[in-house]
């Protein structure tokens, strides 16, 4: 029998891919500094209650996370990670803008750049036993992981540098509620 999401996610060596929480809503400002969190759309109220959920919930599965936390720029991925782990260290990684770019007017090369970039990322294994934790955006239907609810997460399994990535599911907050019936 196939072992199941919760069991492979306890073993650790994936990826979990997560979009922010919630958030306000509005448009990020053009050419605004990423530290002017007045400039950006920011966590709702909600969005920080799904952050503290969704860092509640990786705990009480027990499911092991590498420190630190990556997260795009924007202050509403570093809150959601921030929230969602309040005693683990959150590294910013500026790729992850690209990934909220690629909703924008960019070229069919630009866009490649920066999926294949993704796509190296992705094939990255983290160290045995242990999960590694992206904060970052959804991405265009059809492009990268896809669409992504809030708080949502993709479960990525590297298969190392040149060899590709495999997604082991997709859920949302409330599926990784009742992890334990998928």
């Amino acid at each position: 029998m196939e072992k199941d999401l919760l069991q492979l996610l306890k073993e650790g060596g994936l990826i979990l891919y997560a979009r922010h929480g919630t958030a306000t809503v509005g448009v990020d400002q053009a050419n605004a500094l990423f530290q002017s969190c007045q400039y950006q759309r920011n966590l709702s109220e909600q969005g920080r209650h799904e952050a503290v959920y969704y860092g509640q919930m990786l705990r009480y599965w027990q499911i092991p996370i590498l420190a630190p936390i990556t997260a795009s720029p924007f202050c509403r991925t570093i809150e959601t990670a921030q929230l969602a782990f309040p005693n683990v260290q959150v590294q910013i990684d500026p790729f992850l803008f690209e990934i909220f770019m690629l909703g924008g007017n960019l070229s069919t090369v630009q866009q490649n750049t920066i999926l294949m970039a993704f796509q190296s990322m992705m094939e990255m294994q983290p160290p045995k036993g242990i999960n590694r934790v992206m904060i970052g955006h959804s991405f265009p239907k059809d492009m990268g992981l896809g669409d992504i609810s809030s708080m949502g997460t993709v479960i990525v399994k590297p298969k190392g540098l040149g060899h590709g990535y495999e997604i082991l599911g997709k859920l949302t907050l409330e599926d990784l509620a009742k992890l334990d019936t998928i």
